[in-house]
């Protein structure tokens, strides 16, 4: 995946702009499509999951580009639970939805099967603040999870022995 070419360069002709923002859609389908959390998928499989064709999405991976509909996108995007379909063109979009999927995968290796979320109210932080927040946490539970390896097994105590009266 290249992140060296914006898709807007001011100095792009129209067919640049054109093939550069097709590029950039299928480059960004195909890498949501390998490096999903919950993937990877097939074509099949994410064709089938998205209510779209194969050939459609096959297209829409293709060298050229297809002019894939912002229809195909949003149903992509939603299947996968991006609510944003600003993911295939926009690279800030882009860039956040990834680190969040680093972060699930990350999670995942250290053996976290599920996290609850609850959002009642914006926290007024930072990105940068809730970053270093959950790099501080995920830190913490490493450390939480080694100390535990650490300890020695538990020594199972001997039941005691009913007195016959």
């Amino acid at each position: 995946m290249r992140d060296d070419h914006p898709v807007d360069e001011p100095d792009q002709s129209l067919d640049e702009l054109i093939r550069s923002s097709k590029r950039t859609v299928s480059e960004r389908l195909r890498h949501l499509r390998h490096h999903h959390p919950e993937g990877p998928f097939t074509l099949a499989v994410l064709a089938e999951r998205a209510n779209v064709s194969v050939r459609t999405l096959a297209q829409a991976e293709s060298a050229e580009g297809a002019n894939v509909t912002l229809e195909t996108l949003a149903k992509v995007a939603h299947s996968l639970g991006i609510k944003r379909i600003a993911y295939f063109l926009d690279d800030a979009v882009y860039q956040q939805i990834t680190e969040e999927f680093r972060a699930l995968e990350r999670l995942r290796e250290q053996g976290v099967e599920g996290v609850a979320a609850r959002r009642a109210a914006p926290t007024g932080l930072p990105a940068v603040s809730v970053e270093e927040l959950t790099r501080l946490l995920t830190g913490i539970a490493e450390q939480a999870r080694d100390a535990l390896q650490e300890l020695p097994p538990a020594v199972e105590r001997n039941p005691p022995q009913e007195s016959g009266s």
